[in-house]
């Protein structure tokens, strides 16, 4: 069997110049950056950095969030050489598909489901939190059985905010990605304001003492801090994926990729700093940290804000999230690894709309029906694989394409590549046990999917086979 079969950049190309369903290019550096912002600052910065500090970092949080930056700023840099060379959709996995061949296209390409599919679960999980405490605070309140997922020992059935919210996204996502952007721009000026609210407000009532001791758990608190709040981090690699739908992507996708993270890191740097001065560490583990903190301080009028920042931060999370996984499911479908229907382009729209539809339906379920606290560290493996096997790519492109024109380069090849990969490698090896179980349970059922129908149906396959209309063997000559 011929599982490495690899895809021909030349015939991608030419491919994408030809076909007529190819998506719409509309996209922008600032689009760009402003998607990746939408989808890296919000459960992160509002969540998890109380829990971080409280169980694995303490004041140490802000190392803990410069080690998971540095592991995502090499692996940018990776992204950028990769999206302004090859734009597009797919991203790691159409990406692996050129460098190490169709099998390992498969396995990270539904490893990047995975990521993609609980984290959108997660992030709406979260927003339904959000919200009720919003209504709460207008005196409003929702029966406790339709407000969490399945679970028959609280009378619990279904979280139906969470259902609803994605199913609102996925709508806006089938009316065009320029309407999606737009909508995702203003609330993402909405979020960034919120949070530098919260430095200006905080920043005065830091207490330098509060950092000491600056690192109680010891520098493996720090590791396994890092570890926990990479999942910050996750949305630069969904800029990548939007490759195919950009103006000018050799130019606008380097940018959008390292702007938004730099932007991102910065602020997560800043806001742990505040957090853990204006507030003991061991008082950080609630849900809500940073509305936590402006109550501590009795600046309450700043907190109602902070929620409406965190539900405006989780719904661009959740936007950005659902896109990334239609594109990934459309750029693998285009490849006949998944069903031929996920790939259908309206030709009004030029967007993927069933498959979008059915991608709001799956994550909506998932969302709505199933608790999915256990599963968060699931997201984090997936996307360290992800980030690993693009960096060692870019050695390997730099060996068997040298003349591919670049418009953007690593700088420091093979130091930046390798350090991407050391950083990621520690970093996913500080992940539980449990969490890399669930993940080797999650391949081999990728494995049996790839076996019974991608391999089979696999266009690549078909044209090594000489199964493909003349037209196709025409445009493989073009």
């Amino acid at each position: 069997m011929d599982l490495f079969r690899k895809k021909s950049i030349s015939h991608i190309l030419t491919h994408l110049q030809r076909t007529d369903h190819s998506l719409n290019k509309v996209l922008g550096a600032k689009d760009l950056t402003m998607l990746g912002i939408g989808c890296i600052i919000g459960t992160g910065i509002f969540v998890l950095t109380g829990v971080a500090a409280a169980e694995h970092a303490g004041p140490a949080l802000v190392l803990s969030f410069i080690l998971s930056g540095l592991a995502c700023v090499f692996a940018a840099l990776c992204y950028s050489e990769f999206a302004s060379s090859i734009p597009i959709s797919g991203s790691a996995y159409t990406y692996s598909y050129i460098v190490f061949g169709e099998f390992m296209a498969w396995i990270l390409g539904w490893a990047l489901l995975l990521e993609y599919g609980l984290a959108a679960s997660a992030v709406a999980s979260g927003w339904s939190g959000y919200f009720q405490g919003l209504l709460g605070g207008f005196g409003l309140t929702l029966p406790p059985a339709l407000t969490s997922a399945y679970d028959p020992t609280k009378g619990t059935f279904i979280d139906i905010p969470a259902v609803v919210i994605v199913l609102l996204i996925t709508f806006l996502l089938t009316r065009g990605l320029r309407e999606s952007t737009r909508v995702n721009n203003i609330m993402v000026i909405i979020k960034v304001v919120v949070v530098l609210l919260f430095i200006a407000v905080g920043v005065w009532y830091v207490k330098p003492g509060n950092w000491t001791p600056f690192m109680p758990f010891g520098f493996s608190g720090v590791t396994a801090g890092a570890a926990s709040v990479f999942f910050a981090y996750l949305g630069f690699d969904s800029v990548a994926g939007a490759a195919e739908e950009v103006k000018n992507p050799q130019r606008n996708m380097p940018i959008g990729i390292i702007a938004s993270l730099a932007i991102c890191t910065s602020l997560y740097i800043i806001v742990s700093l505040i957090l853990t001065g204006i507030v003991p560490f061991t008082e950080l583990d609630v849900k809500n940290p940073v509305a936590f903190a402006l109550s501590y301080i009795h600046q309450d009028w700043v907190a109602g804000f902070i929620s409406i920042g965190a539900i405006t931060g989780m719904t661009t999370v959740l936007l950005v999230l659902l896109y990334a996984q239609t594109r990934l499911f459309f750029a693998m479908s285009r490849d006949g690894l998944l069903p031929k229907t996920m790939s259908k382009v309206d030709p009004t729209k030029k967007t993927p709309i069933i498959n979008t539809w059915i991608t709001g339906i799956l994550v909506a379920v998932f969302s709505g029906l199933i608790p999915l606290h256990k599963l968060a560290e699931l997201v984090n493996i997936g996307t360290l694989f992800a980030y690993i096997v693009v960096s060692i790519g870019v050695l390997v492109l730099r060996k068997t394409h040298p003349d591919l024109p670049r418009a953007f380069k690593v700088p420091f090849v093979p130091v930046i590549p390798i350090l991407a990969m050391l950083f990621c490698g520690y970093l996913i090896f500080s992940l539980p046990v449990a969490t890399w179980i669930g993940f080797g349970m999650w391949l081999i059922m990728g494995l049996v999917v790839y076996f019974m129908f991608g391999y089979k149906h696999s266009e690549l396959g078909k044209k090594d086979k000489g199964l493909h209309p003349p037209e196709a063997l025409e445009e493989k000559v073009h």
